[in-house]
């Protein structure tokens, strides 16, 4: 877009939708902008079927990564940081008549601060509805039975959808196991693993020796594509009845 475009379609009630990703370790086999990378493929994909009614932002490259620095090429931002970048890049959206911003985010390590940046706009942007969410978790239904029963980080999933967005960055040679059950893990990295409350963080070198959580060897890009498909699918679904409401 130029700024004229852009002019027309803050004018337009458009939606603009921010991908946000983290820049960290998924482990030997995918690069370190995976989050980034299956966000930005989301937003566009979000964007091109809802018609000209909302545009792509500009990303966050980078989000709250502490938990993943013991490995090498993870960069992070503090809490603050980050909610300080997403709320300046608002405030100056907001300057030129958008009032619906949607973050969709890659990295569960922003979900924290997407909450609070969102409560925090309440007051100082009371004309702003400003929305985010998650990408895998929007897929549940969709998820395989037999998953590990530790899953998550560069597991199963993660690389399915890299596989179908972007195969030439996996490094298919290097994919393996890592944690794959509760068992290999001791009492405290047992406790941050169970669902629900209380929430107990914990770095990720803790919980696995390669960074995995899961067995990405037996991810496929059909599973990805289901995966994507289906988070597409409820994105673009919610937008267009946050439009019309």
């Amino acid at each position: 877009m130029t700024t004229l475009e852009a002019g027309r379609a803050a004018s337009a009630g458009t939606v603009v939708i921010i991908p946000a990703g983290a820049f960290e370790q998924h482990g030997p086999g995918m690069p370190l902008a995976t989050d980034l990378i299956r966000a930005e493929h989301v937003v566009e994909q979000v964007t091109a079927r809802l018609g000209g009614r909302a545009v792509v932002g500009p990303s966050i490259p980078v989000g709250v990564s502490p938990h993943h620095l013991a490995f090498a090429g993870t960069v992070t931002l503090s809490t603050s940081t980050f909610a300080a970048v997403v709320r300046e890049y608002v405030d100056s959206l907001h300057r030129h008549g958008w009032r619906k911003v949607l973050v969709v985010t890659g990295h569960g390590g922003n979900n924290a601060t997407l909450t609070a940046v969102g409560q925090d706009l309440l007051t100082s942007h009371p004309d702003l509805q400003f929305a985010w969410t998650p990408v895998t978790p929007l897929a549940r239904a969709v998820m395989p039975a037999d998953l590990s029963e530790v899953h998550g980080h560069s597991g199963e999933a993660e690389t399915a959808q890299m596989l179908h967005i972007a195969p030439e960055l996996v490094h298919r040679d290097r994919l393996e196991k890592g944690t794959t059950s509760l068992d290999e893990l001791d009492p405290v990295a047992r406790l941050s693993r169970r669902d629900g409350h209380p929430s107990l963080p914990i770095r990720y070198d803790r919980l696995s020796a390669n960074g995995v959580l899961g067995d990405p060897t037996v991810a496929t890009p059909e599973l990805g594509q289901s995966i994507v498909d289906t988070v597409v699918a409820g994105i673009a679904g919610f937008v267009a009845d946050w439009l019309a409401a």
